[in-house]
């Protein structure tokens, strides 16, 4: 009986060793399954969405030219804007060396108006000290004049006199 006993541990040993080979097997093949279902799903959900991948392909193709035409549209904008730029830098120094050239000219005629304003203050003061003279002149033969006028008619009135005087003898 111990050996049966032995005969029937090592039969279900064995049994039981092949049970659990059989097990893993299943269970790989079970994995398997799933892959294989995994994959099947994908080509179901590819050949559902085939029509949609076209259409995204065709807007990405789309996208992508248009990508491209705006890339061109911006590297003909940024010439334009260089283009710009350089004129606008032209223009400021063109228009920074004319300020200096007006500021020098300013300068110049502020340094004109001021000699002149000098001349003329020189002018005034010789006029004023002429004007001055001319009077003093003037007053001194209205003088000379008056005395002249005098003598003149004291030399009349002698004349007269004498005149007279001469009559009378």
């Amino acid at each position: 009986m111990e050996a049966d006993i032995s005969e029937m541990r090592n039969e279900l040993q064995s049994r039981d060793g092949l049970w659990r080979r059989i097990q893993l097997e299943c269970q790989q093949l079970y994995t398997e399954l799933l892959k294989i279902k995994e994959y099947t799903d994908m080509q179901e959900i590819q050949i559902k969405h085939q029509p949609s991948l076209v259409q995204l392909t065709e807007q990405l193709e789309n996208k992508t030219t248009e990508l491209l035409l705006f890339a061109e549209s911006q590297e003909h904008q940024q010439e334009e804007l260089n283009k710009i730029r350089n004129h606008v830098y032209r223009e400021e120094q063109s228009h920074c060396s004319e300020q200096e050239r007006m500021k020098t000219e300013i300068s110049d005629l502020t340094e004109e108006l001021h000699q002149k304003e000098i001349t003329i203050a020189t002018i005034m003061e010789k006029a004023s000290f002429l004007e001055r003279q001319l009077k003093m002149e003037l007053e001194t033969k209205h003088k000379l004049l008056t005395k002249q006028q005098l003598l003149e008619f004291h030399y009349q009135v002698i004349k007269s006199e004498n005149t007279h005087l001469k009559e009378m003898v």
